[in-house]
């Protein structure tokens, strides 16, 4: 089989670099990166992407082995019908290590093509770092490794109004353009960098907050053979995602005209606020996620798929989804039942396993942000709680027990404190101790839940039930 580099594909041409994206992994590469070829193809963009790896160690030698180049299978549901497709992504020009290539990584600051910086650099990546320096070799911290760069832009540039970046940061938490923008302003004042640079950042620089959505399940075990039969190549990097893409920029027009994502027929939005997608996304597919899980996998389930096709937990997710979560969201209706439909089309992706063990990772900080905003504007609204929100709460307190599940072993994974309150609440052997128990920490929920009307008995009663009856007959009983 032929080893996949620009040589034995026949795609030699390289494009001029435009964009520095800061992260080599899956997600960029099914998402990012593919808007970009799109953009290339259809729209007239014309670019290239750098990749920068944002940690020591990392994934650009596999990279440039491969001359940038990797294939991308898409595969899903569109509008009912089974997509599986394979593209050669061509838009990667090279990889940079600045832990090993620092001064070649700040050369890029001197390329007066640059016009996009990207990242995805986890949810822990926006953060400052104190004992950060300028002259590091690299910074430790994303946010220092960018000041870094644009600080060598300024001064090469010498202020140049029109040789400011685009910065987009795809890592998923809100307003994670905000985040980044106070981080560099944090490393300025830290660094002493001066008025003058502040001036040119905040004239000349936009920092957008924006909302990426796309499962990637990353590299295809399970099918690689076949593919690599299919497509002729030794591609080392083949990643997987769903055919569903959505990019929330909140951005001028302007950004849009220079970045024509829109015109490449893409999924792409420039808004004025990020804020009612967010909230959707979170609602509506991060939501339900949370409580179908536990309620799936305590029901004898493992993936997402086989939760949506069953009988009864497939009721329970559409009362989540329409009954309970939806009616808490502000946008039109319409809308939102587009929007949820297509949610259920991709969980019940038959292309993808996705198992909801790997979902439950920290289930109560997750229920958290997802779900707890909806029991409270639900009972605000309704007059009552929401019975299969709160029952999904009941089942991540079941599984946080441990135990067995047949011949597996239950064994959640949280935060410590988490898992050794959980553990010492179950000792008390009283279901109202444990839903009281984990209703009043507040570290968990920064505030006592127990003081929500009527949460801590119907807590302790779905317990009682899912403990006597199991999880498919509580369930069963609550959608009859």
């Amino acid at each position: 089989m032929k080893r996949l580099n620009r040589q034995t594909a026949s795609v030699a041409k390289v494009r001029p670099e435009k964009i520095i994206q800061f992260g080599e992994g899956n997600f960029l590469r099914a998402f990012v990166d593919w808007i970009v070829f799109n953009m290339n193809e259809k729209a007239g963009f014309n670019g290239s992407v750098v990749v920068v790896q944002p940690i020591e160690n990392g994934m650009v030698n596999a990279l440039n082995e491969q001359d940038g180049l990797y294939h991308l299978n898409l595969q899903g549901l569109d509008n009912g019908r089974q997509v599986d497709s394979i593209r050669l992504i061509d838009v990667i020009s090279r990889g940079l290590n600045p832990y090993t290539q620092h001064d070649e990584y700040l050369k890029l600051a001197e390329n007066p093509e640059i016009r996009f910086v990207i990242s995805n650099t986890t949810e822990a990546g926006i953060a400052f770092r104190a004992d950060d320096k300028l002259d590091d070799k690299p910074a430790k911290s994303y946010p220092g490794k960018l000041t870094q760069l644009l600080y060598r832009r300024f001064k090469t540039f010498d202020g140049a109004a029109d040789k400011g970046l685009i910065i987009l940061p795809c890592e998923l938490i809100f307003h994670n353009g905000a985040e980044l923008k106070r981080c560099i302003e944090q490393y300025i004042d830290l660094w002493q960098l001066g008025d003058a640079f502040r001036t040119w950042f905040a004239a000349a620089c936009g920092v957008y907050s924006t909302l990426v959505d796309r499962i990637v399940p990353g590299y295809p075990k399970d099918t690689i053979g076949e593919i690599l039969e299919k497509i002729g190549y030794d591609d080392k990097l083949v990643v997987k995602g769903e055919i569903f893409h959505l990019w929330v920029v909140e951005a001028p027009e302007s950004v849009a005209a220079e970045f024509p994502a829109n015109k490449a027929g893409l999924n792409v939005l420039f808004v004025p606020s990020e804020k009612p997608y967010h909230e959707r996304k979170v609602t509506l597919l991060n939501g339900p996620h949370t409580v179908l899980s536990p309620v799936a996998y305590l029901s004898g389930l493992n993936t997402v798929r086989e939760a949506c096709e069953h009988e009864t937990i497939g009721k329970y997710i559409s009362k989540v989804m329409y009954d309970e979560l939806l009616p808490t969201l502000d946008l039109p209706k319409a809308e939102l039942e587009a929007f949820a439909g297509a949610v259920l089309d991709r969980f019940r992706n038959p292309f993808v396993k996705h198992f909801v063990t790997s979902i439950m990772l920290n289930s109560f900080p997750k229920f958290k942000t997802r779900d707890l905003p909806g029991i409270k504007i639900y009972l605000e609204r309704k007059g009552c709680l929401p019975p299969a929100l709160t029952l999904g709460l009941a089942a991540i307190c079941v599984y946080y027990r441990g135990g067995k599940r047949g011949s597996d072993d239950i064994t959640p994974n949280d935060d410590k404190v988490i898992l050794d309150l959980l553990a010492g609440l179950w000792t008390s052997g009283n279901t109202q101790t444990v839903a009281a128990g984990v209703l009043a920490a507040e570290y968990i929920w920064g505030e006592d839940l127990n003081k929500i009307t009527g949460l801590t008995d119907l807590l302790a009663k779905n317990i009682d039930s899912i403990l006597s009856n199991g999880m498919l007959e509580t369930v069963r009983k609550l959608v009859g």
